[in-house]
């Protein structure tokens, strides 16, 4: 729980914004990150938004099924999946009047 917060702002400060710069041409859109405090743990979700499949393969290859953990998010995180799953959005509704602080 000690680097939840940590790894929250290296994501939004530093990885994120490294993958706007660097994966923009091959598709990269945004991202989300999810955070559920788990009694002594905290798990996230991160959901990394790119224009098409063929777009995450376009820069990942063959392996783009394989997560790429960062040295310093190896430092932070007391584990991670072995596997990133792709999902199609299939579907969106987010009400103007709703905001996120």
């Amino acid at each position: 729980m000690e680097n939840a917060d940590v790894y929250d702002s290296y994501l939004k400060k530093e990885l994120f914004p490294r993958l706007q710069r660097e994966l923009t041409e091959h598709g990269y859109k945004g991202f989300h990150v999810l955070r559920l405090n788990r009694g002594t743990e905290v798990e996230f979700v991160t959901m990394v938004w790119f224009t098409s499949l063929q777009a995450v393969q376009s820069f990942a290859g063959d392996n783009y099924e394989s997560p790429v953990i960062s040295e310093k998010a190896h430092t932070l995180l007391s584990r991670y999946a072995d596997r990133c799953d792709h999902y199609q959005l299939t579907g969106f509704h987010w009400p103007t009047s709703l905001s996120i602080g």
